[in-house]
């Protein structure tokens, strides 16, 4: 659906050029909901407002639905931007129209025929629960209403790609959560691309089936959520899980362990769970295979969407072999085994 190839962008100044892109390349499926997380400044907000061309890359290309935007004329591309819904953080509504009109708005600059727009706003605003307040004015409205006035108005010219920059910045977190189960909805129901850009890992994990980690203008980091959850490749991306998962042991959970009592061997180790996994009983199945006490320590349980994943902290005690075996058997069940410390 979106094939970014090596996208650059300059911003030029009086005194100096910054480099807000540096040789960006993604590709996003057809009807996924894909992330790209980022600090202020990382180039999120630059790389969304280029791929609708809001902003002119310096070099490199977008390819959206097999069209190279980048090439087009302004006719052209005025077309194609039709076809691409964008969600604000601050909203952009028409303070002097109503909910209804804020909606129609892009309908009647498309120049759709009058009775086929109201039916299209009709639709939209039983979509987005606000059927009940379109005579409203965007002054009356809550923030988490506001937005899904502009969800709607996105959505209005049935775009093939939803585009939404930090859409629940502002928003707090019950709405928050309310705004993204809309996007969710409307990405199963209607079938559409969404791409969005956060700083938020809690908005990823809550939406996304992949994302992309931008740090200092570049690419440095993509895959699917669960991936990049359970298997974090680069210092960014375990940053952000670690402000949604706190996976580290409490120091005081670690004394007084087990097996200074018993004399046995011990070892700390740290399992994380993923999908199916998180719902077997492997760590009982180890003991009682091999004669492994555990301990366990610390835990935290979650979800990414659908997916349930956790970690586990546990001090295993026994025989040197049998504890080897405890750990190739956790292993062998694809779980992820980290040793913390050992005895």
């Amino acid at each position: 659906m979106i094939e970014v190839r090596n996208l650059t962008k300059i911003f030029t100044t009086s005194s100096q050029e910054i480099l807000a892109l540096d040789e960006v390349s993604l590709h996003v499926e057809k009807g996924e909901v894909f992330g790209i997380i980022g600090l202020s400044g990382a180039g999120k907000s630059t790389l969304i407002r280029c791929i609708n061309m809001l902003e002119k890359p310096t070099s490199g290309s977008v390819v959206i639905d097999g069209v190279d935007i980048t090439t087009l004329e302004s006719s052209e591309l005025r077309s194609a931007r039709q076809k691409i819904g964008m969600i604000f953080q601050q909203f952009n509504l028409l303070s002097s129209r109503t909910v209804y009109d804020n909606v129609m708005f892009p309908l009647e600059i498309a120049g759709f025929p009058k009775k086929e727009a109201t039916q299209r706003v009709e639709e939209l605003l039983e979509l987005v629960g606000l059927e009940d307040r379109s005579d409203s004015y965007p002054a009356q409205l809550s923030g988490g209403q506001k937005q899904r006035v502009g969800i709607a108005r996105a959505l209005a010219n049935k775009p093939k790609l939803l585009l939404s920059d930090e859409a629940t910045s502002a928003l707090d977190p019950q709405t928050t959560r309310s705004i993204l189960g809309l996007l969710k909805d409307i990405n199963h129901r209607l079938g559409l691309t969404i791409m969005l850009i956060t700083h938020d890992m809690n908005v990823i994990k809550q939406t996304c089936d992949r994302v992309a980690v931008i740090d200092d203008s570049q690419i440095v980091e993509v895959g699917k959520v669960v991936n990049i959850f359970s298997k974090p490749q680069t210092d960014t991306s375990r940053s952000f899980i670690g402000t949604v998962v706190n996976n580290d042991v409490p120091e005081q959970m670690l004394q007084g362990r087990a097996a200074l009592e018993t004399g046995h061997d011990s070892l700390l180790i740290r399992v994380s769970f993923i999908g199916e996994s998180a719902g077997k009983p492997l760590i009982s199945s180890m003991i009682k295979k091999f004669d492994v006490d555990a301990n366990i320590l610390y835990g935290n349980i979650d979800y990414i969407k659908e997916t349930p994943f956790g970690y586990l902290a546990l001090e295993l005690t026994g025989l040197p072999n049998h504890i080897n075996e405890g750990l190739a058997y956790l292993k062998g069940q694809g779980l992820e085994v980290e040793v913390i410390r050992g005895v």
